[in-house]
């Protein structure tokens, strides 16, 4: 399991991400809300633990960004008060749980492999076409067993890609699935992102550009290697 942690009491994250790693639980600090999205951004994280008071975007506004990104993380909000209107604002802001400082490092273990457990039941299916391994769950992507980084929004645009099981998707339809509503369709962030997601995965091209309709998991990647590289 591996644990974002976003506190801005330098001790205290520390010792949780000590406390953790002697639970064999994996995790990153950080301690401000611009560095907790920038970690976001870069890494799969299995849970969030919030700290609803942090200089930068609050833990409130990182949940909502996790919620809307929809990746199903799980996140525990830490928090110094003990009230019920600020639980009953966590939850309606996508918390799964709460935990009231200060708390014993235990129970922090106890409800974070609960969440784990929980999420385990609903991981959405790992999907495999042409060497390509895609699991959503964990957020990862292996090409003929090789790990393959990708940015959020590349994972995005695989993910439905391949759920496409190489059929068509058009441009537009990357934009409305992987962007959100407010997109500029005249934007150049789909073919621009294709292209460099193309080159993360490697030859031979595995993502074929279908001229003036859109792209395709290439299920004949050496064949089409010439067309994919046009795109």
């Amino acid at each position: 399991m591996r644990v974002l942690i976003v506190e801005d009491e330098p001790l205290l994250a520390a010792a949780i991400r000590d406390g953790l790693r002697l639970e064999a639980i994996a995790a990153d600090i950080a301690g401000d809300g611009d560095t907790a999205l920038e970690l976001l951004t870069i890494n799969a994280y299995d849970i969030a633990v919030l700290d609803r008071d942090i200089p930068g975007p609050s833990g409130d506004e990182i949940a909502e960004r996790i919620v809307a990104s929809g990746s199903g993380m799980p996140i525990l909000m830490l928090t110094a008060a003990d009230r019920l209107d600020d639980k009953a604002t966590g939850f309606a802001l996508g918390a799964d749980d709460y935990l009231t400082k200060p708390f014993d490092l235990r129970e922090l273990v106890l409800r974070l492999r609960a969440l784990d457990r929980r999420r385990a039941h609903s991981r959405p299916p790992v999907r495999e076409i042409v060497g390509l391994r895609l699991d959503p769950f964990r957020r990862e992507v292996f090409r003929d067993g090789r790990y393959v980084a990708l940015t959020r929004k590349q994972f995005a645009v695989l993910e439905v890609l391949v759920a496409a099981e190489g059929g068509v998707v058009s441009a537009e339809e990357l934009l409305e699935r992987a962007w959100d509503e407010n997109a500029d369709p005249f934007t150049n962030a789909v073919r621009i992102t294709v292209s460099a997601l193309r080159k993360r995965l490697g030859e031979p091209w595995i993502i074929a550009t279908v001229a003036g309709v859109g792209y395709r998991i290439s299920t004949q990647p050496d064949t089409e290697r010439a067309a994919g590289a046009r795109g």
